[in-house]
C-alpha cells in the first residue's frame, strides 16, 4: 500500500459550493469508452495490468472453508502458466492485489495464503456491509476483529443516510473512529454511490471519507441495483486530485459491482490514467473489485496458435515475448 492518509481536520469549506454538471460528466465517460481497442501487445499489457489490481472477491452467504482456498490459489495463479510462458511473464510473480471475504472467513484465507508461500494481503469487509444500518458501536468490533484475524485491509461502508441527510459532521465521525478501530490495516472507504442521489452527493461524500482518513475510496458494494459507473468513477477521481492538491496524501481508488469484462477493466484503467496520471496506475493506488473479471481476462490473453510458436528471436510475428515485457515493465499504460 502507499503511504497512508492521515486525514485532516474536517473543513466543510471545501464541499459547500460543490456543483457537478452531470451531462458534461456523462460526456467525458462516454468519450472515454469510444476511444480505439487496445490489440496485441498493448492489449495483453493493459490486462496483465488489471489482474495485478484486482481485489479477488467473494462474498457470498454460502462462502466454505474450500471454496475460500479455491479463491486463494487462484489469487497466487491467476493467470494460465501456458499462456504467462508464451508471453515470457511467467517469472515475474503476477499475482492478484488482495483477496477480499467476510470477517468469518479471514482466518480461511489468511492461512491459504500462508500454506501457499506468498504475501498477498487479506482484505476484509466490515462495519455492517453492504447496508451500514448497524449501530456505530457494532461496526467499530467487527472491524477489529476482522484486523485480529489477521486482515490486513478493512473495505468499511458508510451510513448512507448521513449523506442524504446532509449530516457531514456525523459522516466524517463515524468514518475517522473506524479508520481508528482499523489500527495498520489499510481502509477503503465504500460510498455506495448508487444510493447518494446524485454526483455533487458523491464529491462531497468522497471528500469527507478522504478528510476521515480514507486510504481508499471505493464506488459500490456490488450489491447495490447501480455499482461502478464511469460517471461516478469521474466525479471521486476529480475529488482525489483535488485533496491531493490540498493536502499533499495520494488516495487510491477502488470501482467495484458489476465490472466482469476484460474491455470494462481497461476502459478503468484508461480513466484513470486521463485523470490521474499514470502514478495511479499500480496496486497501491488503484483496485479492481471483481469476482468474475479473470475469467474474461485470460479468455482474451489467450493466444492465437501463431503467438504460441513465436520466439523472441522471431520479432513482429504475433506476441513478441520481449516487447511484451517492455510494455509491461517500461511503457506509460
Amino acid at each position: 500500500m502507499a503511504a497512508r492518509n492521515t486525514g485532516t481536520e474536517l473543513e466543510l469549506g471545501w464541499i459547500s459550493k460543490v456543483y457537478v454538471n452531470p451531462p458534461a460528466v456523462v460526456r467525458h465517460a462516454e468519450q472515454i469508452q469510444k476511444w480505439r481497442t487496445l490489440k496485441g501487445n498493448w492489449q495483453a499489457a493493459w490486462l496483465l495490468k488489471a489482474v495485478t489490481c484486482i481485489d479477488l472477491t467473494t462474498l457470498s452467504g454460502d462462502d466454505t472453508p474450500s471454496n475460500v482456498h479455491r479463491l486463494c490459489f487462484k489469487a497466487k495463479h491467476p493467470i494460465r502458466e501456458d499462456l504467462l510462458k508464451a508471453m515470457d511473464m511467467h517469472d515475474k510473480g503476477i499475482t492478484v492485489a488482495a483477496v477480499c471475504v467476510y470477517p468469518a472467513r479471514v482466518t480461511d484465507a489468511v492461512n491459504a495464503l500462508k500454506a501457499a508461500g506468498c504475501n498477498i494481503p487479506v482484505a476484509s469487509v466490515a462495519a455492517g456491509f453492504p447496508s451500514g444500518q448497524t449501530p456505530l458501536e457494532t461496526k467499530l468490533a467487527e472491524i477489529k476483529l476482522a484486523v485480529q484475524y489477521g486482515a490486513r485491509e478493512i473495505d468499511i461502508v458508510i451510513s448512507r443516510s448521513l449523506v442524504l441527510s446532509g449530516q457531514w459532521e456525523a459522516l466524517y465521525e463515524e468514518i475517522r473512529q473506524c479508520r481508528e478501530a482499523c489500527g495498520e490495516a489499510h481502509m477503503k472507504t465504500i460510498l455506495a454511490t448508487g444510493e447518494l442521489g446524485s454526483l455533487a452527493n458523491v464529491y462531497k461524500a468522497s471528500m469527507i471519507a478522504m478528510m476521515a482518513g480514507s486510504d481508499f475510496i471505493k464506488t459500490s458494494t456490488g450489491k447495490e441495483v447501480e455499482n461502478a459507473t464511469l460517471p461516478v468513477g469521474t466525479v471521486m477521481m476529480r475529488a482525489i486530485k483535488e485533496f491531493y492538491w490540498q493536502t499533499g496524501f495520494k488516495v487510491g481508488f477502488k470501482p467495484a459491482g458489476g465490472i466482469r469484462t476484460a474491455k470494462e477493466a481497461i476502459t478503468w484503467l484508461m480513466l484513470v490514467k486521463e485523470e490521474l496520471g499514470t502514478e495511479w496506475l499500480k496496486p497501491e493506488l488503484f483496485r479492481l473489485g471483481a469476482s468474475s473479471l479473470l475469467e474474461d481476462i485470460e479468455k482474451q490473453i489467450y493466444p492465437p496458435r501463431d503467438w504460441l510458436l513465436c520466439t523472441s528471436t522471431r520479432p513482429g510475428n504475433g506476441l513478441n515475448t520481449k516487447s511484451t515485457q517492455d510494455y509491461f515493465y517500461k511503457r506509460s499504460l
